[in-house]
């Protein structure tokens, strides 16, 4: 009798365990950076209290991939610097200008007092 107890038991916790898995599984936001990335879809990855990892970006088939230095402002510690650079500069293929702001201005959203900097080939583009 207490044998089928714990039996039931450990099937209980198994089920609740598997549950516990695939709730984890559905809302990881790397499998959702890799899912968008497959699908040339735009989605920003980031741990924003934590300025010591770096962001991704995906966008139109590309991997951005962004460095993030913390500095002062007038009246706190903040992001002050960000670098951003393609993952794979192949897939910059039919990027433009605009594309560019876009992904400036997401950034911008999450770090208002940042400046941008765009690691080459992008760099050169925004120059002009």
């Amino acid at each position: 009798m207490a044998f089928l107890i714990l039996i039931r038991f450990v099937i209980i916790a198994f089920i609740v365990y598997l549950f516990y898995r695939g709730i984890r599984y559905l809302t990881d936001p790397k499998r959702k950076l890799d899912e968008a990335y497959e699908v040339e879809r735009y989605y920003f990855h980031d741990d924003v209290k934590n300025v010591r990892k770096n962001f991704f970006i995906t966008y139109k088939g590309a991997m951005f991939e962004g460095e993030k230095y913390l500095g002062t402002t007038e009246n706190s510690f903040d992001v002050v610097t960000i670098f951003v650079w393609v993952r794979n500069e192949s897939k910059l293929q039919g990027f433009t200008k605009d594309d560019f702001n876009f992904l400036k201005t997401e950034i911008l959203t999450y770090y208002p007092m940042a400046t941008i900097s765009w690691k080459n080939p992008i760099e050169q583009l925004m120059k002009d």
